[in-house]
């Protein structure tokens, strides 16, 4: 540690999960970090090629919060004045539902520089990882990616409004609430929309359910609600390798 360095924060997106998907800008930042702050969902693999860097855990998961955003923003700072340069290492992209946006701010109110260094966002590297790709010609021209809910636990707007679109949605952090999402979304699209449920995304323990919109009900308990995951609507579900053969089953099921 030196107290001449001069305070810098690098905000650094770690990719999906997966530690080979990392950039190589990001790579790079990481080997010439001071001290690095990382989260929840970043890979255990990628931080043990710097465990010769000090490290300090600020995660957020549900039911284990053990810092605030605020404590957060302190620490950045704090570690940015004793150590110099501070690498915050974010899961998949700091901009997209990181708050990266609002550390930035932060930092930068007490005249510390900050470096952004995008990482791949899992709301497309996660669905495209299980061969379902977020556009397709003829099938989705568009996407929306959402959160479940806001702050106070109600569903988003969007929700809804995405629902009403022939768009593929994407929803991060609603695994708990799959069933009253896919009541939502029923209120406007076919019983027979397709959906699929990631999780793990990326890594070796991956999982992908797919199933009907009116067939959500049947999957719940297949699902690990420890895990974050990742739910995607559309017709682009079709497009991932097991979906008509997982439909073939359950039909041949629902028959017996």
């Amino acid at each position: 540690m030196s107290k001449s360095k001069e305070p810098k924060v690098s905000l650094v997106g770690a990719g999906p999960g997966s530690s080979d998907l990392i950039t190589l800008r990001g790579y790079k930042t990481l080997q010439k970090a001071d001290i690095i702050l990382y989260d929840a969902l970043v890979s255990t693999e990628l931080l043990k090629e710097f465990d010769h860097i000090p490290n300090i855990y600020v995660g957020k998961r549900c039911g284990e919060h053990s810092f605030t955003q605020d404590d957060i923003n302190r620490l950045i700072v704090d570690n940015a004045y004793q150590y110099g340069h501070v690498v915050r290492l974010k899961g998949g992209d700091p901009f997209v539902f990181g708050r990266g946006s609002e550390e930035m701010d932060y930092v930068e109110s007490f005249g510390i520089p900050v470096d952004i260094v995008p990482g791949l966002s899992s709301s497309i590297a996660v669905p495209a990882s299980q061969g379902i790709p977020v556009t397709r010609r003829g099938l989705s021209s568009s996407f929306w990616v959402m959160t479940a809910t806001k702050r106070d636990g109600t569903f988003s707007e969007d929700l809804s409004l995405a629902a009403q679109s022939s768009a593929t949605m994407v929803i991060l952090m609603g695994t708990r609430r799959l069933l009253d999402i896919a009541n939502i979304v029923g209120q406007y699209r076919s019983d027979n929309t397709p959906l699929a449920i990631i999780q793990n995304g990326t890594m070796k323990k991956e999982s992908c359910i797919t199933t009907l919109l009116k067939d959500t009900k049947s999957i719940v308990n297949n699902i690990d609600l420890s895990q974050p995951g990742i739910i995607v609507i559309g017709e682009v579900v079709a497009e991932h390798p097991s979906f008509f053969e997982e439909e073939i089953q359950r039909a041949l099921f629902s028959h017996r």
